[in-house]
């Protein structure tokens, strides 16, 4: 975004979402929230489900979101569209 818009809302979809998966809200953000998503052209959509301990990284194409990676446990990733950086996945299950 070259410049912060003067107005209450955006209306520029975000090139990256993360949803964290929860059991009471999982699968609105696997269906119904994915498909906003998808109709906004948000380009890249990240999965992160703690109970799990795994990240899924999808990428959207003319016919949808398709699986890029998926990672569990304690690997160091390099994830779309970050992958400049290492992300070490053990931090985000730490309590």
């Amino acid at each position: 975004m070259p410049e912060l818009p003067n107005e209450a809302a955006l209306t520029l979809a975000p090139d990256w979402v993360c949803e964290v998966l929860s059991p009471s809200t999982r699968h609105v953000d696997l269906t119904d929230k994915r498909e906003i998503y998808q109709r906004e052209g948000v380009t890249h959509l990240w999965f992160i489900d703690a109970d799990a301990t795994t990240l899924e990284v999808r990428r959207l194409d003319p016919q949808g979101y398709v699986v890029v990676a998926a990672w569990r446990d304690a690997a160091i990733v390099r994830a779309e569209p970050f992958d400049a950086i290492e992300l070490p996945l053990a931090v985000l299950w730490e309590t």
